[in-house]
């Protein structure tokens, strides 16, 4: 007999035609009939939620997908997996990260499937997804649920969550009454799907389809949109061909010019800091590796060419509108590298031929006329951070680009909470603002608490953005002059825990440094001083304990250190 179909990954029972036997009786009480059960099968992931408003419309992508799977001659075979909601999850989503990968790659496993549609989209479902697809090497078709569609307000188009962060500070500076943040908040999501602007939702979605594991356009098609369940079938029938073929395996078509090309992708959008981490988790499920200095060698070469908040003005169905993901490839151009494979067999060539023109469209730019002249993010170096910093340069504020200011140091999430509006405390619009214990230990889970919020008495005097950085993250709809992934983090006594209140620290983006200006033997002598680290109380037990003793930092994707692949 061959192994596909509803014969592959039979129950252990010590007699194999007894199992294929039991496995029919049973599954026949769903109603299925021989012909049904005589198909290849294509699994599809159920993520839908009722504390998950960013995968609202999973339900109906679902049905397009059985839809096309069927009209394809497969048989579609729905089961749930963990579903992670940004703001729904304590302490953070990226905590549940791993989770969801172990989840959705051990079910794809356990379960008779020839191939598998994942369906994703709030910020760590997609990575999560992939990690488990490129780990279970099942063929596999991404689908992301896209993004809402933008919501107004006095005459002005509003985005999640970038304006959420805008409004809110305004009303922290008194700019706002409680009435009208009020009605901003009914305002901000207008719709399912996921945030409207670069946030990290629509980076992965971008890194996805440029790693040819989804169909053209369907990073951007808005998630209300009848287009988007049309490709959920279109979706489904590339599943159903590829359960036939048995074929392509993520491993047959995800090589070092993909994982390349996601990376130029990346800093041409404007992505979110949190691409990065989630991009190294992927790769490193594979023989491929992200380099970081490579990486921010591509933002020196590769232009910001997607007029897109928070690094632009327009959201991401102006993108869809111009042309998405093909059209941004083919403005890319030798960039990349078009010869690439996607999950049609296609070449990233193809797509690109197929890119739609659309006349006086500005959302995206050609190489001649960028947003930034440089890439997205950059990569810092320097004793405050040995083994790498990110800072996402286009949404900073320039004049802070290069900036030498005192520390004023918060322990802990908890602590800048109680203490970033006291009227009393000692901080000046000059000053950089530290946060420690953030990071994938420390907090635990590195949380996107990176977006420190100017203390209250500077907001009400009109001060937008200050230095600050930490070894948390930061959400990609969120903008400001921010330093992120301090890596080693403070919890495992990385040199961020050796910061004082009072202590200078320099920022050079330019040089691609980041520094505490305190002679080597002082910090060795505080260094000497650190407590050992012990087990905190939330990981004596069950998935904590596990992720506490195996987490890997940021610069190597924050997955567990037993989940690599063997990488070149």
């Amino acid at each position: 007999m061959a192994d596909d179909g509803l014969r592959k990954g039979l129950a252990s029972y010590g007699d194999a035609g007894f199992s294929l036997f039991l496995r029919k009786a049973f599954i026949k009480a769903m109603g299925y009939s021989d012909d049904a059960l005589n198909r290849p099968i294509v699994g599809i992931t159920n993520t839908y939620s009722d504390y998950n408003p960013c995968h609202g419309n999973v339900p109906q992508i679902i049905e397009a997908v059985k839809r096309g799977v069927m009209l394809s001659g497969a048989m579609p075979m729905v089961f749930p997996t963990i579903s992670i909601a940004e703001s729904f999850s304590h302490p953070t989503s990226m905590y549940l990260r791993n989770l969801m990968a172990m989840d959705t790659e051990e079910m794809i496993r356990a379960q008779p499937m020839d191939s598998i549609v994942v369906i994703g989209g709030c910020d760590k479902t997609l990575p999560a997804q992939i990690m488990a697809a490129v780990s279970a090497d099942l063929p596999t078709v991404v689908i992301p649920v896209g993004p809402m569609v933008v919501g107004h307000h006095k005459g002005e188009v509003l985005g999640a969550c970038t304006d959420c962060r805008r409004l809110w500070a305004k009303y922290r500076a008194g700019e706002i009454d409680d009435v009208e943040i009020e009605a901003v908040n009914g305002r901000l999501a207008p719709s399912v799907g996921t945030c409207m602007v670069m946030g990290t939702a629509s980076t992965m979605a971008c890194i996805t389809e440029t790693l040819g594991l989804s169909l053209p356009m369907s990073a951007t098609i808005p998630a209300p949109h009848a287009e988007r369940f049309r490709s959920a079938e279109a979706s489904g029938r590339v599943a159903a061909a590829m359960a036939i073929a048995k074929g392509p395996k993520p491993s047959e078509f995800l090589t070092a010019s993909s994982f390349r090309n996601a990376q130029v992708v990346l800093q041409a959008i404007g992505g979110s800091t949190n691409g990065l981490i989630h991009l190294t988790a992927i790769a490193n499920r594979t023989k491929n590796r992200i380099d970081l200095a490579a990486f921010d060698k591509l933002g020196r070469e590769v232009p910001v060419l997607i007029d897109l908040k928070p690094s632009g003005e327009h959201y991401m169905e102006h993108f869809h509108h111009a042309g998405g993901v093909p059209k941004l490839m083919a403005q890319l151009g030798d960039l990349l590298d078009l010869d690439a494979r996607t999950i049609t067999g296609a070449t990233l060539r193809d797509v690109v031929a197929g890119a739609e023109d659309v006349p006086g469209q500005d959302a995206i730019r050609p190489r001649n006329n960028p947003i930034k002249p440089e890439g997205a993010m950059a990569v810092l170096h320097g004793n405050l951070a040995p083994r790498g910093a990110v800072i996402k340069h286009s949404a900073a504020s320039p004049k802070l680009l290069q900036h030498t200011g005192r520390a004023v140091v918060f322990e802990s999430v908890e602590d800048m909470t109680l203490r970033v509006d006291d009227p009393a405390l000692d901080v000046t619009a000059d000053d950089v603002l530290v946060l420690r214990n953030a990071g994938p230990k420390g907090a635990p889970g590195m949380p996107e608490a990176g977006y420190l919020p100017i203390p209250k008495k500077l907001a009400r005097t009109g001060v937008k953005d200050m230095v600050r950085i930490s070894d948390a993250r930061m959400s990609g709809t969120a903008f400001g002059t921010i330093v992120l992934h301090i890596t080693p983090e403070s919890a495992v006594g990385g040199p961020l825990a050796l910061v004082r209140n009072g202590d200078m620290i320099r920022l050079d983006v330019a040089s691609r440094s980041i520094d505490l200006l305190i002679d080597d033997a002082e910090l060795e002598k505080r260094r000497a001083a650190l407590a050992p680290p012990t087990t905190p109380d939330w990981a004596k037990r069950g998935y904590a304990h596990l992720f506490n003793e195996t987490i890997l930092q940021a610069d190597e994707g924050c997955d567990f250190d037993f989940m690599r692949g063997e990488g070149k």
